[in-house]
Parts: structure tokens; sequence; C-alpha cells
């Protein structure tokens, strides 16, 4: 495994991250258990979950089987960088009672508790924000942050979907008053979707935060989906199957596939190696439901592309320059 610096932090992270989403909805307990366990043995010491995990009924419950992995002892939680979300409503009901979601002072004291003792941990090493809270102001968001700090429940703050123009304005309001501020932005990034190149990344780099790709395979666009389906295996679903709906999205998909395929390179993992040679990114999130999954994550690591094979990616699907000559002279 290869390692790198999270962001402007001394934090040292895996280049890949450990995406915990299919714990309990797709994975039980104890395949989630052995995924962790041989993540952990592969290298991977970054691993990201959310509050809201488990969705629906069992909001929460991707936190706690983290926690009764930590809870079988072995160093797990000394080894692991751990980072969850605070924002989602977390009524069972699906209707939160006020002040039990979103940003404010009160729910994030509320949430890194309940989300500590759900993780059985003293600590969460990186509490992200899980979206925009626009009514909510950033000074009030860094008092609460900055008392959990102080408390040594968290130890950095980082944001998930801002835009570039949120980023900036939440270090600043940081700046002014004596905070740390973002380390860390988790965003939809991945070939197919790099519209985060314009603003997002570019303000990450200039304030010090890492990017953290979700979704790398674009709910599996990426994997080989067609020539999967061509050979009777699973057909494609979610974002995967809204995009190739698209004549257009599907004819791109066909020729990427068609690329990689005279490189001799797995589509999922060039998705993966492409990610980690952008500028700006800590490392992909990579959700495995199985083991088999993420042995397939973790060969992309040491895959290396060549300029040839990066610049048919780049024909393949061009991202859209930079901001404002993307959408200006």
């Amino acid at each position: 495994m290869k390692y790198t610096q999270l962001g402007r932090t001394g934090l040292k992270v895996s280049r890949l991250v450990l995406g915990t989403m299919n714990f309990g909805p797709q994975t039980d307990e104890a395949d989630s258990h052995r995924i962790m366990d041989a993540a952990l043995d592969a290298g991977i010491n970054f691993f990201d979950t959310a509050n809201v995990y488990g969705w629906g009924e069992n909001k929460g419950r991707t936190e706690e089987i983290i926690g009764t992995w930590f809870a079988k002892g072995g160093d797990r939680r000394d080894k692991v960088v751990l980072a969850t979300k605070v924002y989602g409503n977390m009524g069972a009901d699906g209707e939160a009672w006020p002040n039990h979601d979103k940003l404010s002072a009160v729910n994030i004291r509320r949430a890194v508790d309940a989300s500590l003792q759900r993780l059985r941990t003293d600590h969460i090493d990186l509490y992200q924000f899980h979206h925009v809270d626009r009514s909510t102001p950033f000074e009030e968001i860094w008092q609460a942050v900055d008392v959990l700090v102080q408390q040594g429940k968290i130890l950095y703050a980082g944001s998930s979907n801002f835009p570039g123009y949120k980023i900036a304005q939440a270090n600043e309001a940081a700046a002014r008053r004596g905070s740390y501020g973002l380390v860390s932005e988790q965003c939809l990034y991945n070939l197919a979707e790099r519209r985060a190149e314009m603003e997002v990344i570019p303000a990450a780099q200039d304030y010090g935060l890492g990017v953290i790709p979700w979704s790398p395979l674009h709910g599996g666009l990426l994997g080989g989906v067609i020539k999967k389906q061509a050979e009777g295996g699973r057909r494609a679903s979610g974002r995967a199957a809204d995009s190739l709906a698209n004549t257009t999205v599907r004819a791109q998909v066909q020729a990427y596939e068609d690329l990689l395929d005279k490189h001799g390179v797995e589509p999922g993992e060039a998705a993966l190696a492409w990610l980690l040679t952008r500028p700006g990114v800590t490392g992909p999130i990579v959700g495995p439901r199985t083991a088999e999954q993420l042995d397939s994550a973790l060969r992309a690591v040491e895959l290396e592309l060549g300029e040839e094979l990066l610049a048919g990616l780049d024909e393949v699907f061009p991202g859209p320059g930079p901001s404002p000559e993307a959408f200006a002279w």
C-alpha cells in the first residue's frame, strides 16, 4: 500500500479509502468484519462511514458494525484513521424532530456523541459535514467543532459535497476565529463525472484540503458494465443504468472498454488508477461488497497507466477545463 498526507495535515493515510456504505444493507456483519480485516492486512488504514449508513429503519447500523469490529481488539482502532459524517436526518420514520439533523451546534454535539457510542470509540479522526447547511453560519459550526476538538472527541473536520465557494467560505470563517478549518473534501469525481475539476478541486488545493472521490466507478458504469452484460453477468442498476440509457454515454463507455481491452487493462482498476494520477486526490473511496471486489481495488494501486492510455482516456472522457475558461473566453 502507498500512503500520502491528508491535505495540509501531518496525518498519513492510504491511497485507497475503505468505504463502508454496503455494510449492513448489502453485506452482513460477519462478511463486513472479514472485509475490514482484509483491508487492514493490505495496508488500508483510512475507513470512511456516515451516521446515516444502514439507511431507512436501520440508520446507524453501519457504524455499529464497525464498532463491533473495533471491539474485537488487536489494535484495530489504533491502526485505523476513522472518518464519519454528520448532517442527515436520523429519525427512523424519516421525519427528524427539530434540531435532529443538519449542522446546528445542537445537532453536531448530539450526533457526534451518538456516533461515538455506535462506533465504540472515544474519538473520531475525521468528522465530515455530509452536505451544505444553508441555514447555519460557519461561525456556529466552527464554534461547535472547536469544542469537540478541545474535548478530544474529534481531531479534524472535513466536508462532503461542498461547492468550491462553500469550501472558501468555510475556511475563511475558520481563519477569522483561529480555527484549523476543513482538511478534506469528499466529492463525486471519476472519469465520467469530472465537473469537480472546474472549481471544487482547485479550491481544495488552494486551501490545503485533500480530495477524497466517492463513486470512483460511477455506480459501476466504469467497471466494464457493457462487457459484463454481454457475457450474461450482473446488469447495470442505479446511476450506471440511468447513464447507459443515454446513447451518447453508452457509446463513450463502449469506447472506454474497447480502449482498455486494447491495452489489456481491467476497466474498474483503470478507473481507480486514473484517479490516483489526478492532482489533489488523496485517494478514492472503494466500497466492496465482497473480498474479491477489494482485491480488484488493491491491484489499482500498483497499476501504472502509460501516457498513451492516459491521453486516450482524456479523449473518451474529456474534462470540463478550468474555471472560468470552461464557460468563458
